[in-house]
């Protein structure tokens, strides 16, 4: 821990003695905070993540769901595919500005993990016999 201190401009004499002061007083604290970047602000908030995770679920079954509403039911399923695809293009453009990372890669990666899923669940569904239109 000393390192880190030294590193932020604090002499080795007086790293090392923080160091040890710290350790003293909450050796996991001392190095979740200044190791790690870990504190009040940065900690899990189980709760907020379970709504959110909710809303991102919710939106994105509620827009496909749309398509299928007013979709013509002969191109219903090469409009659902379509459509969602796009979807997952906003939403993962979204998440990605969001989150600060790369937009192209996060929308690939989004778009040909989301191909890959509807396409199991229709193999799935053509194994089982079913049909849903």
């Amino acid at each position: 821990m000393a390192k880190v201190y030294e590193k932020r401009g604090v002499s080795p004499e007086t790293a090392k003695q923080v160091a040890r002061e710290l350790t003293a007083h909450d050796a996991l604290g001392a190095h979740a905070h200044d190791e790690l970047g870990i504190n009040e602000i940065t900690q899990a908030k189980p709760l907020l993540a379970a709504i959110a995770s909710f809303g991102s679920f919710a939106l994105g079954a509620v827009l496909p769901f749309m398509v299928s509403l007013f979709a013509p039911i002969e191109l219903k399923v090469y409009l659902q595919y379509g459509f969602t695809i796009i979807f997952l293009m906003i939403l993962g453009a979204i998440s990605a500005k969001t989150g600060g990372s790369n937009i192209g890669v996060a929308v690939g990666r989004i778009c040909f993990w989301g191909t890959i899923a509807m396409g199991v669940t229709a193999l799935i569904g053509h194994l089982f016999g079913v049909n849903i239109a």
